[in-house]
């Protein structure tokens, strides 16, 4: 891991040291490589804990693998390209990274450039300040389609607050702050991300 050599950004002023690591899967991005790693250093750029990025390719076919290691050699140590053999869907990148992460806390995102990195500060900050094991992001303004993604999302997470008594908004974003304590007790398989 890299520590940063500013000082914690005001979001961050009263949360405990930790350190963080970022869990991103990717399969054929190649055009959002380097966007998005940019997008992170900018968005932790003053963050003042140590903190890794961890980019797990799901056996793409388009350049992004060696996308990654050229981020990885520019970047330095900090970025850890993972990558596995075949695509194994978002789940199993996921867990790959995750089982890698040497963080006290991990923060998932996809590599799309959906989920803006700058609100991972303000995820951590939430997570440790308020002593949660779990900050989930919240999609607000999606590019999916209605008919296919965002009514069939609307129902499920209606459907999943109802059961579980858990006032979420947007459980099907994968911009979460968890500590790591936790989410290492949980394997995931299948679509469970």
């Amino acid at each position: 891991m890299t520590l940063a050599t500013q000082a914690p950004s005001n979001v961050l002023s009263d949360v405990p040291p930790h350190r963080l690591s970022i869990v991103v899967p990717m399969y054929n991005e190649v055009e959002n490589v380097e966007p998005f790693v940019t997008a992170v250093h900018e968005a932790l750029g003053d963050y003042g804990f140590e903190w890794e990025l961890l980019l797990v390719n799901d056996g793409s076919r388009d350049g992004t693998r060696p996308a990654l290691d050229e981020q990885a050699r520019l970047r330095g140590p900090h970025v850890r390209p993972i990558h596995l053999w075949r695509n194994f869907r978002q789940t199993a990148a996921m867990q790959a990274g995750i089982d890698a992460a040497r963080g006290d806390v991990i923060v998932t995102l996809d590599g799309d450039l959906q989920n803006d990195p700058k609100d991972i500060p303000k995820l951590v900050a939430r997570l440790l300040k308020e002593d949660l094991d779990l900050v989930a992001g919240w999609r607000q303004n999606r590019q999916d389609g209605m008919l296919l993604r965002k009514v069939p999302s609307r129902i499920a997470n209606r459907l999943i607050r109802k059961i579980t008594q858990l006032e979420f908004q947007d459980l099907g974003c994968s911009l979460k702050a968890y500590r790591a304590s936790v989410l290492k007790r949980v394997s995931l398989y299948g679509e469970m991300h």
